[in-house]
């Protein structure tokens, strides 16, 4: 995984995994591993999948010719709500574009450890061909 600052102010995780390094080939794949990794830890609550590449064609945005779908698996870490201002930061997702022969997934860095950890042995999951 790649730390990288987006618009030099966003931490974000980005992971780039060939179709040849996954068993996972298409979105729905993809979005069912999510789904199940979440569904195995009792305190992260599942909230949907947001299509954001059928939105972004659907209001006639732009939207990079190499992307061929573009979806946000949207869930919530809920450990503990210390102070208001923390809605704020929740929930959480996790970003996959199909570029056609590799998927970009990516998250923005959460301010609790676990969290970060959880997301990032997820995304490191779907390489799982030698």
């Amino acid at each position: 995984m790649k730390q990288t600052l987006l618009q030099e102010k966003y931490p974000v995780l980005v992971s780039e995994i060939g179709k040849d390094e996954t068993t996972r080939q298409s979105m729905d794949d993809v979005v069912a591993y999510f789904k199940e990794k979440i569904a195995e830890n009792p305190k992260v609550q599942f909230i949907g999948v947001f299509d954001h590449y059928a939105h972004t064609k659907n209001i006639g945005g732009e939207i990079a010719p190499d992307i061929k779908g573009a979806v946000d698996v949207i869930f919530c870490f809920g450990f503990v709500l210390p102070n208001p201002q923390v809605l704020a930061l929740r929930p959480r997702s996790i970003g996959v574009a199909d570029l056609g022969d590799k998927f970009v997934v990516s998250f923005m860095e959460a301010p609790m450890k676990p969290a970060n950890d959880a997301m990032e042995a997820w995304v490191k999951g779907l390489r799982n061909r030698a």
